[in-house]
């Protein structure tokens, strides 16, 4: 994968090339672009762009000093469009949607667009199934102890656990693929640490939100109806908190919309570029 260098560290990514309009993916915590493998090739009229940010499926680890705070790797995600010179872009998050916060730091210049799919908003990172998590990562030797976790069926399959993000189930072999970093480099591990304990306070993370509504460009919102970790309500407090937004809800499907229903993930979008 080609890597792009930003003052934080690598970032490897994958890019379908091409000249259609360009779309920038983000993925979910201990997850890469192939959250996206069902959504992109129904998106072949598009530039499609998947940076493996650094939340844990990362192969190379961050400089030792990066800020791997939802800030921090919100500047990262931006930085990452700088290092690319990508401009109009629709970035579409989902699971993991610190992305945001590039516009209260006054780094969503490059953004066209922005799409929401059921992901992290308002003071709800991270959400109640991934907090003993983090708070087991405040611990000293917490996330080796964390990752020691990840092979077993609970972590995996759970409803308290990853098993509350799809409802068709992620396969084994893409959970290796995605786990295996963390439990094989300490240096993995500790970016993880930084991300998984690095959100503000709750209320500093409602001050960042209200700093959202600057951005006037169109956004759309994108959310599962049964969804177990990000509220269904928020989906409407963003429509409302973005001057410009619309809203597509998705039934049979839980947070991993792009994993349990990709054709209407790909349908929402193709209309949503299309109209933008």
């Amino acid at each position: 994968m080609p890597t792009a260098h930003v003052p934080a560290g690598p970032i490897t990514y994958a890019d379908t090339g091409g000249a259609g309009p360009v779309l920038v993916f983000g993925h979910g915590l201990l997850m890469d672009g192939r959250q996206w493998r069902k959504v992109i090739p129904l998106l072949s009229e598009y530039r499609c762009i998947t940076p493996t940010l650094p939340l844990g499926a990362h192969t190379e680890p961050m400089n030792p000093d990066a800020d791997l705070t939802e800030q921090g790797v919100a500047r990262i995600l931006a930085d990452f469009l700088d290092a690319l010179e990508l401009d109009e872009v629709t970035l579409v998050l989902n699971d993991w949607g610190g992305g945001q916060f590039m516009i209260s730091q006054g780094r969503d210049q490059r953004l066209a667009s922005l799409v929401l799919v059921s992901c992290t908003a308002f003071d709800n990172y991270p959400p109640a199934p991934a907090r003993p998590a983090s708070l087991l990562c405040r611990l000293p030797g917490g996330g080796w102890l964390l990752s020691r976790m990840f092979g077993t069926a609970f972590f995996r399959h759970s409803r308290r656990a990853y098993g509350a993000l799809s409802k068709v189930g992620i396969p084994d072999s893409l959970y290796d693929e995605w786990f295996r970093p963390a439990v094989e480099n300490a240096a993995i591990r500790r970016d993880l640490v930084k991300f998984a304990t690095g959100a503000p306070s709750r209320r500093r993370l409602l001050e960042l939100s209200e700093q959202l509504r600057t951005f006037t460009r169109p956004v759309l919102v994108v959310w599962a109806r049964e969804d177990r970790m990000m509220p269904l309500a928020h989906a409407d407090r963003l429509v409302a908190l973005f001057p410009h937004a619309s809203k597509v809800i998705v039934d049979d499907s839980w947070t991993l919309v792009p994993e349990d229903q990709p054709q209407a993930v790909a349908a929402a979008l193709r209309a949503f570029v299309n109209a933008a």
